[in-house]
Formats: structure tokens, C-alpha cells, sequence
């Protein structure tokens, strides 16, 4: 990385202020909802895609949750 400048790269002794940590979470918060709503539309999709399969992994939980002990 000899081409880069100095100022291009990130200060090691930059000590993020609260108001940073609290953007950061809430940024965080948003990325992960994000990615739950995609998981959800591919495990979705996958269903009306592969409905036997689907319907196997669907039985198997269940079968998993009647076995759980609480």
C-alpha cells in the first residue's frame, strides 16, 4: 500500500465518541434486520421452489420440538 497517502488511511488512535457507538448500533440493528427479512424471503422461496423438501425439513423440526425436553 506504498501509493496510498497517509491521510487515507484510518487513525489507530481514533476514539469514537458515544454519539458514534450509538449510530454504529443502530446501524447494526438495521443491517441485521436487513438480512433477517432476505433470510426469511430465500427460506420462502426455497419453499414454493422445493415443496417436498421443504415439507421434510418442516416435519423434521416439528419432530424435533415434540422430543424437546423443557
Amino acid at each position: 500500500m506504498p501509493d496510498r497517502e497517509i491521510h487515507d488511511m484510518p487513525s489507530r488512535d481514533h476514539d469514537p465518541g458515544p454519539e458514534s457507538e450509538v449510530r454504529t448500533d443502530a446501524e447494526r440493528r438495521r443491517r441485521r434486520a436487513q438480512f433477517l427479512r432476505e433470510l426469511a424471503e430465500a427460506r420462502a422461496l426455497r419453499a414454493r421452489v422445493q415443496p417436498r423438501r421443504a415439507k421434510v425439513a418442516r416435519l423434521r423440526r416439528a419432530m424435533r420440538m415434540r422430543t424437546f425436553r423443557w
